[in-house]
């Protein structure tokens, strides 16, 4: 069976060339018929893993708490988001997998915190948030694409 975070990684690589090949404005626009934009999709992709991952298995997450209220299910993007700022949703794509290799290697999830997700999914482990993860981020990647033409 093929590694989930191999699965993620492929999926995150496709985004950081959405990245790579939008300008900062194509990055921000809304457009007509959509609540939110590319950059909100991906930054909302690394903090839901962040939640999933770290946050149900009641240990500290890479990100911060002003991230993770700007991106969480239920937010919609607000304002502009700078260069910096997307340079920083860049580098956490792949610091934040590095990051729970890193951990799953070492051990450190011992615990997890069932959760019932919005699709009806109860996540009850580790294995269950990284699997379900990667659905979620193919639902986000899907509209991802769509915003790409539409930007």
């Amino acid at each position: 069976m093929q590694d989930p975070l191999v699965i993620t990684r492929v999926n995150r690589k496709i985004v950081e060339k959405i990245l790579d090949n939008h300008t900062l404005d194509q990055l921000n626009k809304v457009p007509e018929g959509f609540k939110n934009n590319l950059i909100w999709n991906i930054a909302h992709i690394v903090v839901t893993q962040q939640l999933l991952v770290y946050k149900l298995s009641g240990l500290p997450m890479m990100i911060d708490d002003q991230m993770v209220d700007k991106y969480r299910k239920g937010t919609q993007a607000e304002g502009a988001v700078t260069a910096e700022e997307v340079a920083k949703v860049k580098e956490l794509l792949f610091t934040t997998l590095d990051q729970t290799e890193k951990d799953i290697t070492k051990g450190i999830f011992e615990n997890y915190n069932a959760y019932e997700t919005s699709t009806g999914f109860v996540l009850k482990s580790l294995e269950d948030a990284i699997h379900f993860n990667n659905f979620h981020e193919g639902i986000h990647l899907g509209y991802i694409l769509a915003l790409k033409k539409a930007v």
